[in-house]
């Protein structure tokens, strides 16, 4: 088993747990799920903001513990404050060390777009999202079939959750369809783990032109943001460059600034 299998069948077993502990009836009665939420799409369609969509994560199953001494609160403050475009929340809890707990604090303490990023497999983890204040879910398309990846596309936009579909390869083109909002491409090989920008620009001459798209992964420099937003893309998804930090906020403040900078000069 890959871990991205033995990742699944835990999320299976975690899913039927909370189901058995909330009901979809109480998560619509939970405060945030009928609450208005910024828009992913609108907010990387913005020529003016950064396109930088930066993340909280803790820990992953390759780096183990990344950063567990920040606070939520401060660190997506920083972000926001920053430029970020979006924030990007781990709810994933035995791999990655989130909750969606996490996700709920983001919301109460910026006023940006916020992914719900997690392995999503279950149209129960949609109310789930919905209900802890997020404004778009991700899709990752190796976890999914076709009719999968449509039918939850599907009820996320008929619950107002916008939908970002994750591709690695080209293989994963056919599970794009037209609930599908953001397109993000992972530049890490699942096979190798080897990151190569030139993966995102290659795959994305073969996305719809229709589609907002996101370059995921090995993005560590305002070089690598340059190169791939003339290379027709609108977001740059960024985490553990500025997660392993001591303070990740004020890293992404850097960052932004320099790209702010750069492009004055440009």
């Amino acid at each position: 088993m890959t871990i991205l299998d033995k990742i699944i069948v835990q999320k299976r077993k975690e899913v039927e747990a909370a189901k058995a502990k909330v009901s979809i009836k109480e998560l619509m009665y939970y405060r945030d799920f009928n609450e208005q939420v910024p828009s992913l799409k609108a907010f990387l369609s913005d020529p003016l903001k950064s396109g930088v969509i930066c993340e909280f994560k803790r820990q992953s199953p390759s780096k183990g513990v990344i950063n567990g001494a920040v606070q939520v609160a401060d660190v997506v403050k920083g972000y926001e404050k920053a430029g970020a475009s979006a924030l990007s929340v781990l709810t994933d809890t035995q791999f990655f060390g989130g909750t969606n707990d996490d996700l709920t604090i983001a919301r109460r303490s910026t006023s940006i777009p916020i992914l719900r990023k997690d392995f999503i497999i279950d149209p129960y983890q949609l109310y789930e999202a919905k209900a802890i204040g997020a404004s778009a879910i991700l899709l990752i398309a190796a976890c999914l079939d076709v009719n999968e990846a449509k039918e939850l596309g599907a009820m996320a936009n008929y619950l107002g959750l916008e939908v970002l579909m994750e591709l690695h390869g080209e293989d994963e083109l056919e599970k794009l369809n037209a609930f599908v909002d953001v397109v993000g491409i992972n530049n890490r090989n699942l096979k190798t783990f080897e990151v190569n920008l030139q993966h995102s620009v290659e795959l994305a001459q073969r996305l719809p032109k229709n589609k907002i798209r996101i370059s995921e992964s090995g993005i560590h420099s305002k070089e690598d943001v340059f190169f791939l937003r003339q290379n027709g893309f609108d977001g740059f998804l960024i985490g553990e460059n500025f997660m392993k930090t001591e303070d990740p906020g004020q890293a992404c403040i850097d960052f932004c600034k320099s790209i702010r900078v750069e492009s004055l000069i440009s």
